[in-house]
């Protein structure tokens, strides 16, 4: 595992139309109860913008020498500094970059967090917060990234895209 960040365009994927290629990740847990087991109810975790408080997902360039789910895993670390298993993609978007004037391709992917790091390449620049579903989507900046959050087509995502019960029948998760 490499940790320092990778930087510059070199290496960066276009799709036919020249729009740059991103893939991010959403991570998630499930919360561990008061008696140390795990709960049903789901955090995802958001870092800060580089460029001020902005919330997010860890999100970056698709580069040529990785697959999507690589990619996917290597900004989790840069950004968010945590491990975990990349899981099927939950769909692509296409955006425009408020700061260059151009389009993009997105993709995101559900990652279920095994290993939250002490250290990361990019933690000087970045604050990172675990909270719910319904926070995540409230201090989201990009609506790609809040709409992930809603897409239903990942079993593991099924929960946090469905409003339901905690198992007890006390309460929803958002």
């Amino acid at each position: 595992m490499c940790m320092i960040s990778r930087t510059g365009r070199h290496l960066q994927r276009y799709d036919n139309l020249g729009r740059r290629q991103v893939v991010g990740c959403i991570p998630y847990r499930f919360k561990c109860g008061n008696d140390g087991s795990n709960s049903n109810d789901l955090e995802v975790l958001v870092i800060s913008s580089q460029k001020g408080p902005k919330m997010m997902f860890p999100k970056g360039g698709w580069e040529i020498d990785e697959s999507k789910e690589e990619a996917a895993l290597r900004e989790s670390i840069e950004e968010a500094g945590v491990l975990g298993n990349v899981e099927c993609e939950l769909g692509k978007w296409y955006f425009m970059s408020k700061s260059h004037g151009t389009f993009y391709e997105g993709y995101m992917f559900p990652l279920l967090v095994k290993e939250e790091l002490d250290w990361w390449p990019e933690h000087h620049l970045r604050h990172r917060s675990w909270m719910n579903v319904k926070e995540a989507r409230d201090v989201c900046q990009h609506w790609w990234m809040q709409r992930s959050l809603r897409h239903t087509g990942s079993k593991s995502l099924l929960l946090l895209a469905t409003p339901h019960t905690t198992g007890k029948g006390k309460g929803r998760l958002w």
